[in-house]
């Protein structure tokens, strides 16, 4: 409880003084065409998420139970300090494409290569490489309203914590939890209207240990992969297929744009937290008993977990069909 209670202070207080420092820096994200809030907003939060993590992920993962390997545990937090150094410095001023990529790349080549250090095959590592930067970029292309990706990263944190335990790893459970209260204490500020956005500091932060702990739980046992790519069905979902309309439109996919459900629901009337409900509607009725039931029954993991990716897929294409019969000539510029 000691742990969980500093990361969610840690996480709380840093995201008040992130809030002071993004208005000396001039750190704003003021409202545009493609963005989905009304009032120039501080960035840059979601650093309160990774101090916590620094300070509080090593102390679960190498006291608490069944102990982690010290590189596996080194390679967590290198990579969380990669990721978010290159957020950190994106917040401030723009970063390109490539090196951002590199970094994402380079912390998630530590992680894996610690892996497979510790017993892994290193035919993995490509695959590793692919869903970790995918991880990393689909949440931070999630943040996008206020408290939406803070409460996904509770939901799902805390889905992963339960598995730990019931797996019987304490320690990836207590880190998890930890991942899980810094994510609360940064929704208290994150909450609609948000008072600070988490910037790309968080998100990537956010993605990368969403990535490393889902691994982590397959590491212990693979069939627990299941359940936990289910936990995170709903954002898999949203950021995969509207990447894949807009390639297949021949659309600009890479660049800046509304098109994700969250912010097609905002411009057709929603609340943030309105379609924060949304999210987790899916996350308690849908995505939180298949998790269970996917972890039940593990040799029927795999064809539950297709199952409700189907099930996300064709609710997402049912939501998005009924927000672009109501859209506007102007709404169909920007989309564009």
């Amino acid at each position: 409880m000691g742990w969980l209670l500093l990361s969610f202070l840690i996480a709380w207080l840093s995201a008040r003084a992130a809030i002071a420092y993004a208005h000396r820096r001039g750190m704003l994200d003021r409202p545009g065409q493609r963005r989905s809030h009304t009032v120039p907003t501080p960035r840059g939060g979601g650093i309160g998420i990774v101090v916590a993590g620094m300070v509080c992920l090593p102390g679960a993962l190498l006291g608490a139970g069944e102990l982690w390997p010290a590189v596996v545990v080194a390679a967590v937090v290198a990579g969380l300090s990669l990721v978010a150094l290159a957020g950190w410095w994106d917040d401030h001023r723009s970063l390109p494409i490539l090196p951002r990529l590199g970094a994402q790349l380079l912390a998630v080549l530590l992680f894996a290569a610690a892996l497979a250090a510790t017993g892994m095959s290193w035919w993995w590592l490509p695959a590793l490489l692919l869903a970790g930067a995918w991880s990393v970029n689909l949440h931070n292309f999630m943040d996008g309203i206020d408290g939406l990706l803070a409460q996904q990263a509770m939901f799902v944190a805390a889905g992963l914590a339960g598995l730990a335990w019931a797996a019987g790893q304490p320690a990836l459970a207590l880190a998890a939890g930890c991942f899980a209260t810094a994510s609360l204490g940064f929704w208290c500020l994150n909450r609609p209207p948000a008072r600070i956005f988490m910037g790309d500091v968080g998100s990537g932060s956010a993605g990368f240990l969403i990535f490393a702990f889902s691994v982590l739980l397959w590491r212990v046992d693979a069939q627990l992969l299941w359940p936990a790519l289910i936990l995170s069905s709903a954002f898999v979902a949203d950021a995969s297929l509207t990447l894949l309309s807009r390639f297949l439109r021949g659309r600009r996919w890479y660049t800046a744009h509304r098109e994700h459900l969250y912010q097609w629901l905002v411009r057709r009337g929603r609340t943030h937290a309105g379609g924060g409900v949304i999210y987790m509607t899916w996350n308690l009725l849908f995505a939180a008993p298949s998790a269970w039931l996917a972890w039940s029954h593990p040799g029927a993991g795999w064809m539950v977990t297709m199952a409700v990716y189907m099930a996300a897929a064709a609710i997402w294409l049912l939501l998005k069909r009924r927000c672009l019969r109501r859209h506007s000539p102007r709404d169909r510029h920007v989309a564009a």
